[in-house]
């Protein structure tokens, strides 16, 4: 009797682990059902991508100036010491007009051994002969100052600056990061129209945004040329010149598409 019972209560668990492990397949399969038909597949969506552009001008609010002194002499320490004498009156000069410590720096310091071509009397052959060093020291200021551009130029070739790389105005990173954030919307928006136009004579509309990717990128400022006070006497001071810079941001926009 308690044999016939044991196998009664082994056939009834049997019975109840096979209803449960049925109705938990038959509930993952529906859910899984349920969430393929919300889901739409990948190789049906339709989009179109779309680039957006904005573009405006903004005032420089940065000069940079890189100028500097180059000194030869018979030794490599001849030339390194009247070189640092020269730059140190170039930098007295510069900062007396206003220049702060912060606003210089340091672009390049070289020493260089200097050769001239010798051609041997008896042999009539030609060769290389160590006729001294050049040393090279090259300033860079970075200021907001635009104004004392002319000024800078002048006082540090008056005391001994005998190279002017270049003189450029640009935005400062805080200036074109805000001019930037500004076309933001403009370059979306213009994305958007572009995509709308393309659109309208194919019976398609935005139905929605996939991806929005960005850049961002301003014109570099073009070296401006100077002339010195000296060839040019009409003037106080050298003359020059700053120019409005453009800057852009597009947006790359890709847009889910559908019927009208």
């Amino acid at each position: 009797m308690t044999t016939n019972t044991n196998k009664i209560m082994l056939v009834a668990i049997a019975a109840v682990v096979i209803i449960t492990a049925s109705l938990v397949v038959s509930m993952q399969t529906s859910e899984k059902q349920a969430f393929a038909q919300q889901q739409v597949p990948l190789y049906r969506e339709k989009i179109i991508t779309v680039m957006g552009t904005a573009t405006t001008t903004a005032s420089p609010d940065l000069l940079t100036i890189r100028f500097g002194v180059e000194t030869e002499a018979k030794t490599a320490k001849e030339a390194i010491t009247a070189n640092s004498a020269a730059m140190t009156d170039v930098v007295d000069a510069v900062q007396k007009l206003g220049i702060t410590k912060e606003e210089l720096s340091t672009s390049s310091l070289t020493i260089y051994p200097v050769y001239s071509d010798v051609v041997d009397p008896k042999l009539g052959t030609h060769k290389s002969e160590l006729t001294g060093y050049r040393a090279s020291n090259i300033l860079a200021i970075k200021t907001q100052k635009l104004d004392l551009a002319g000024n800078i130029i002048d006082a540090a070739t008056q005391v001994g600056a005998n190279r002017v790389d270049s003189v450029t105005f640009s935005l400062s990173p805080s200036k074109q990061a805000a001019v930037q954030d500004e076309l933001l919307d403009k370059a979306v928006l213009n994305a958007k129209s572009r995509a709308e136009k393309a659109l309208s004579p194919l019976g398609q509309k935005i139905i929605g945004v996939k991806l929005v990717s960005l850049s961002e990128f301003g014109y570099p400022p073009t070296p401006i040329p100077y002339v010195s006070a000296e060839m040019s006497p009409a003037f106080k001071s050298t003359p020059v010149f700053s120019a409005d810079q453009d800057v852009t941001t597009t947006a790359n926009v890709m847009f889910l598409i559908g019927d009208q």
